[in-house]
């Protein structure tokens, strides 16, 4: 069974209901955490074990730190897999979880930290001597900033959230009087998904091909990976 046996899943609806169905075959326990809201979803009903771990925002549960890990103590579970979105990919959320002993199914902190921060991450790409569409990146992340970066950085502008994926925290610009609207709408959306509002500015680059290699590796040292693929049809600007 390796290094776990019971798995907690730091999700919700499908893609919660995935990583149970998956781990449930493998032979793993799983246990599902669910908001007020969702007690009677359906990944409740399909794991082993449920825990209740907040009132209905998301901000509250799936992204309370404590409070999953407060889940795991009190249901038995020695591992967490987060699936996407929410804490998934929140460096801080994954060395919590080894400073309580617990299994984080992902990279190691330091990973997350870097990649996991589409700023940081374009940094160290840059810094690599990797072609990267221009845009900002910046710590600074006041309004009058960013207005001033996107009017330099030009239209069609892409604003992007900093954290997470999915193609959350995304907008596209073509007017420079959408800009303020815009930046908002995308700072508030990050911040509700991912607890972070951190945003970066890019050119837009139209009718884009975006094809991306998945590669996996295990603490023993193993690597392999799953070739290409095109992920151009994806929805949300992805």
């Amino acid at each position: 069974m390796g290094r776990f046996t019971k798995v907690l899943v730091a999700n919700r609806g499908e893609i919660a209901c995935r990583v149970i169905t998956s781990a449930q075959s493998l032979g793993y326990r799983t246990v599902a955490v669910f908001s007020e809201a969702d007690a009677g979803a359906r990944h409740v009903q399909l794991a082993d074990q449920a825990v209740c771990i907040a009132p209905p925002t998301a901000a509250e549960s799936y992204l309370n730190v404590d409070a999953l890990l407060d889940a795991c103590r009190r249901s038995g579970a020695d591992a967490v897999h987060p699936g996407y979105g929410f804490l998934s990919e929140n460096a801080d959320f994954a060395a919590a979880c080894a400073e309580a002993g617990v299994t984080f199914i992902g990279p190691p902190a330091d990973a997350i930290r870097l990649m996991g921060s589409k700023r940081l991450s374009k940094i160290a790409m840059q810094e690599a001597g990797v072609p990267c569409v221009p845009g900002y990146q910046g710590e600074d992340q006041s309004d009058d900033t960013l207005i001033k970066e996107a009017e330099a950085v030009g239209l069609p502008l892409m604003i992007k959230a900093s954290a997470g994926g999915g193609g959350r925290g995304m907008r596209v610009v073509t007017e420079p009087e959408q800009i303020a609207a815009q930046l908002k709408s995308a700072r508030q959306e990050a911040k509700s998904s991912f607890g972070n509002d951190e945003l970066i500015l890019e050119r837009g680059v139209i009718s884009p091909r975006d094809v991306e290699i998945r590669v996996f590796g295990d603490d023993d040292g193993n690597v392999i990976h799953l070739g290409g693929r095109d992920c151009s049809v994806q929805r949300r600007h992805q």
